[in-house]
């Protein structure tokens, strides 16, 4: 099918052009033949334009000469013939493209009926675009949704499955595979859009994972209450990594600048592992502790492999007795995303009750 409708597609628009550039040339030919024969350019035009078109109105002038007799004869015969043909050339076009659209979505809708197992995109803007190629170069099967005709438009150049519609829509959901997709990444820049989404997805699917993006903090209370398993809020993440570059620059330069910590990465990502660092704010509950009471209280969710000191020591395979102090950064290996890390490492220390007091 992708060999043959560009080759019917081809024939037409190549016949449909000839027809005008025809068309053209003998309008020009038999105006010009009008004009010789005495006739004004108005009058000329208007003589080959009511007789092209078959309208049938009298005469502007009459044709009571031998040679514009020759010329009207010519003028309806090729006249009348190259608009029949011109006719067909343009019903032509517009049958194959209408046609050619038709089998492409019916094989879009064919393929994803096919998938399962698969991901969901909302969303083409800049992450998802970026969301679609990491997932194309990770071998992953994943259907691309959005409401601009542009966006879906670039994600078909680019050869991903692709619908236009509103992710928010059940029916759309459904036609993307919903009930057995594996995940849901609903990536929109509009809170309101992605809390919808999840709610319709969750509605849809119980056991579907949804990963949500928020823009504001306070969104991402309302997208886990709505039914999503994680949150992703880009300006925090990209707030996290700036910091991170300017308290630990080494360790930074080491995590994202070398091409084997990229593909290490990689491999920890396929295992569902995550290779972070993370800064201890003062005032967290884990200043003071050591290191092995952090990796207890935080029940196997994430392990320290690396202390950047503050004053810009360095200790790898930290013991589990070193202590942890504000201003430090942890380099950890951890089971769940850079959130759920942060949130253990900033929670403000437990009040100790004695008595009516709390210390």
């Amino acid at each position: 099918m992708k060999r043959t409708v560009p080759g019917l597609l081809d024939s037409p628009l190549r016949n449909l052009a000839a027809v005008v550039a025809f068309m053209l040339a003998l309008i020009v030919v038999t105006t010009g033949g009008y004009m010789a024969a005495g006739w004004s350019f108005a009058d000329a035009v208007y003589m080959v334009i009511l007789t092209v078109y078959s309208v049938g109105y009298e005469e502007v002038r009459p044709i009571d000469t031998p040679a514009l007799h020759a010329l009207t004869i010519a003028v309806i015969a090729f006249g009348c013939t190259g608009m029949i043909i011109l006719t067909g050339a343009l019903v032509q076009v517009f049958t194959i493209a209408q046609i050619s659209q038709i089998m492409g979505s019916k094989r879009v809708n064919t393929e994803i009926d096919r998938l399962k197992d698969h991901v969901i995109i909302c969303g083409f803007g800049r992450i998802g675009v970026m969301l679609a190629a990491d997932l194309r170069g990770a071998a992953g099967r994943f259907v691309v949704m959005d409401r601009s005709e542009a966006r879906i438009a670039e994600a078909r150049s680019l050869g991903y499955l692709c619908l236009q519609a509103d992710a928010a829509d059940e029916a759309a959901l459904r036609a993307a595979g919903v009930a057995r997709a594996r995940v849901l990444a609903t990536v929109l820049p509009d809170d309101a859009a992605n809390v919808f989404i999840t709610l319709t997805a969750r509605s849809l699917n119980r056991e579907l994972q949804i990963i949500a993006r928020g823009e504001q903090p306070s969104t991402e209370s309302k997208l886990i209450y709505a039914g999503a398993n994680k949150v992703v809020l880009p300006t925090h993440i990209g707030a996290e990594r700036i910091a991170e570059m300017i308290l630990h620059p080494e360790t930074a330069r080491f995590l994202r600048g070398s091409e084997r910590m990229i593909d290490f990465e990689k491999t920890l990502r396929n295992l569902g592992l995550y290779l972070e660092m993370v800064t201890v704010p003062a005032g967290s509950r884990a200043v003071g502790d050591t290191i092995g009471d952090l990796e207890q209280r935080a029940r196997g969710a994430f392990y320290v492999v690396q202390v950047d000191r503050r004053e810009g020591d360095t200790i790898t395979r930290p013991e589990p007795t070193v202590r942890v102090e504000a201003g430090d950064g942890l380099l950890v290996v951890s089971r769940a995303e850079i959130a759920a890390v942060t949130t253990i490492l900033q929670a403000p220390p437990e009040r100790v009750r004695a008595g009516r007091s709390r210390f």
